[in-house]
Parts: C-alpha cells; sequence; structure tokens
C-alpha cells in the first residue's frame, strides 16, 4: 500500500512551487502533519504486553482530521452517538448542492459559506416540516459537510440525514409522516431547491459577499428514502474525520505522476485518476477545512441537548436502538508479535534521543 506521507515526501516542493499562492496556514498544518504521520519523524509511544511484558516503540499518528490514518475511533464514536439517538420513522437522506458558479466564492471564504450552506439546508428542511400538514412541528436532523466528488474535485454540499418525524413542544405530540403506496417521499425536491436558493442567497448577501454575476435559476436538492437510516449514517461517518482518500486506493506512482481508483456513482464502477504528483495533493489539501470548523451538526429534536428527549421517546414509542449499534466497530488494539495478546500504552509522547525503554509509568487501556 502507497503511505499518503510518502507521496507528500516525494512531491512536497513540486506542490509548494506550483499552488504556494493558494495555501493557507491550515494547509501547511495539514501538510506537515500528515507528512510524520505514524513515520520515524512522529514521537513514539511505548507498548507492553499483557502476556510476556514485551515492550516495542510505535509511532503516533498525527491526529489530523483530515489523514487517513486517524480519527478511526473519533468516527466511529460519532456513529455511535447517531445510532443511540434514532427512532422509529422513516429516515430520508437529503443532499443540497451548491452551484458551480459559486465555488469560488465559497473557496475564498470558506468559514462563512460552509456556515451558511449547513443552516441554510436546515432552515429549509425546518420550514417545509412546520408546514406539512401531517409533521406540523419541529423535526431533527443531522448535517454533514462535504466539498469533494469521488475524483477529488471540488464540490461543496451539505447531506442531511433525518427522519420523516416531528415534535410538537406546544401540544406535547410526537408526528410521523406516513408512508405512501408507491414509497418514500418526504418532500418535492424542487420546492426544496426553491427555498433553499432563496435562503442562501439571502444569506450570502447579508454576510456582505458579492454573488457571481450570474447564476443558474434551478438548483439541486436530492431527497431520497434510506429506511431505517442506519446505512446512511455509516456512509457519511467514513468520510467524517479520515480526510477524502483512503490509501487502499492510491494505486500507483510513476514518472511523477499518481494514480488513484474511485467509485462513480453512476455505474458503481471502479475508475482509474491519473494526475500529476503536485495536483495530487493539491486535490487532497483543497478539501481541508478552516481550523476549528465543525463539518457536522444535529440539529432539532436530534440536537445534543436533547438527550432526554429522545430517552423519553424510546421510553413511550417501546424502541431500542441497540440493534443499530451492530454497526459500530470497536477499536483495534496493539497485538504482541511474540504471544498475541493485546498490548497497553505505557508511555507516551517519546522524543527521538530518548526511545530507551522504562519500567511502566501508567497502565493505559490498548490503544
Amino acid at each position: 500500500m502507497i503511505r499518503l506521507a510518502a507521496v507528500i515526501d516525494t512531491f512536497e516542493a513540486d506542490f509548494l512551487a506550483q499552488y504556494q499562492s493558494r495555501l493557507t496556514a491550515d494547509h501547511y498544518r495539514a501538510l506537515a502533519a500528515m507528512k510524520q504521520c505514524r513515520t520515524q519523524a512522529s514521537p513514539m509511544m511505548q507498548v507492553q504486553c499483557t502476556g510476556c511484558a514485551h515492550q516495542k516503540l510505535v509511532p503516533h499518528s498525527c491526529g489530523h482530521r483530515h489523514c487517513p490514518h486517524c480519527q478511526h475511533h473519533e468516527s466511529q464514536q460519532w456513529l455511535e452517538r447517531q445510532m443511540r439517538a434514532l427512532v422509529p420513522a422513516e429516515y430520508f437522506l437529503l443532499t443540497f448542492t451548491l452551484p458551480a458558479e459559486f465555488r469560488g466564492l465559497a473557496g475564498a471564504h470558506q468559514r462563512v459559506v460552509y456556515d451558511l450552506l449547513l443552516r441554510c439546508a436546515w432552515e429549509t428542511v425546518r420550514t417545509f416540516s412546520q408546514n406539512d400538514r401531517q409533521l406540523r412541528g419541529t423535526p431533527g436532523a443531522i448535517a454533514v459537510l462535504h466539498t469533494h466528488t469521488r475524483r477529488l474535485d471540488y464540490h461543496p454540499h451539505v447531506h442531511l440525514v433525518m427522519p420523516a418525524a416531528a415534535v410538537d413542544a406546544k401540544r406535547r405530540q410526537w408526528r410521523t409522516k406516513r408512508r405512501p403506496a408507491k414509497g418514500g417521499y418526504l418532500f418535492n425536491h424542487k420546492a426544496l431547491a426553491k427555498v433553499f436558493r432563496g435562503k442562501l442567497l439571502a444569506g450570502i448577501e447579508a454576510a456582505g459577499l458579492r454573488l457571481p454575476a450570474r447564476y443558474p435559476k434551478d438548483w439541486v436538492v436530492d431527497c431520497k428514502s434510506v429506511g431505517s437510516g442506519e446505512p446512511a449514517l455509516v456512509y457519511l461517518g467514513r468520510y467524517l474525520y479520515r480526510g477524502v482518500i483512503a490509501e487502499k486506493d492510491i494505486v500507483a506512482v510513476d514518472g511523477g505522476r499518481v494514480s488513484f481508483r474511485y467509485r462513480t456513482a453512476k455505474t458503481g464502477k471502479m475508475e482509474l485518476r491519473t494526475v500529476s504528483g503536485a495536483q495530487f495533493l493539491w486535490l487532497v489539501l483543497q478539501h481541508v477545512l478552516p481550523k476549528g470548523f465543525r463539518r457536522t451538526r444535529n440539529f432539532g429534536f436530534l440536537h445534543p441537548n436533547c438527550k432526554r428527549l429522545i430517552a423519553l421517546l424510546h421510553l413511550l414509542l417501546k424502541f431500542a436502538p441497540s440493534r443499530a449499534l451492530a454497526w459500530v466497530k470497536a477499536r483495534a488494539p496493539i497485538l504482541c508479535a511474540c504471544c498475541g495478546a493485546v498490548m497497553v500504552i505505557v508511555r507516551t509522547r517519546i522524543r527521538s534521543g530518548s526511545e530507551h525503554m522504562s519500567a511502566p509509568i501508567v497502565t493505559a487501556g490498548a490503544h
């Protein structure tokens, strides 16, 4: 498997020469972190076998949220939190796409435009839910910002996973939408697109940003049923913390070019894309988010402040989401090469020059 750190080490100089004018401090931080991730240049941690007391040094991961090596445990924790808040209703996956004409604006003002994308998508579905004859209340939604296509091109869009349900706080009622005979239906996608367009345009102008000279009248919002919601959450969690490409999909580095594979949405078949090494690094790094920006947010009755409400709904509706937790994978342990037992962390952040094995200071859990 070709490591991203190795690709950075090979093409970093060319990349900086070609793209330096487009880089921000966030790009530089991500580049430096991923270059050293789990290499001999990174700090070490000392692990000890619980069976035979064998010890060894293991390189630390960088912990950067855009690194394909890191944040697996964090993504599983996020997935577990969402699974525990599932409710007995049909779930829908809605996708709100920013038109191509706005991508330059989004790239230049990421924090403002990305925040508007998330908020306007939520405000749109909240408006529709409050006006819907069957719901007439506040919905709940899990919103995730994505900025990439499967080819790694820049394509900002927001996914919303939401149940066809709402809470009427005044009347203290729980309402769900009846499933029609022809299949799942939440809201009209064309009507959603019109309202989303109006809210986002107003938000951009209110933020003091200039609208593009030309942009389409008809925008795109997709809305489809995803059953119980579990597979959609697993899909979103896969790209939440671990960067935009898995290292197993980097298939070749040859002649100053990098080839990677991706699965096309229409056919489901794997295809290959080959670009220069510098361009490949830009395809990856252009999706680095501003420091501190939250790309996933929970709204309505799925907000973290509504845990007591969710627990009450589970009790009253006699619904236990425990079956959904089967999707959640436990953190893989470090196993001893000598006896196969689990190894535990006894020291962390060991810098170069202090690699001697010492007596355990603190016995921690398995990594």
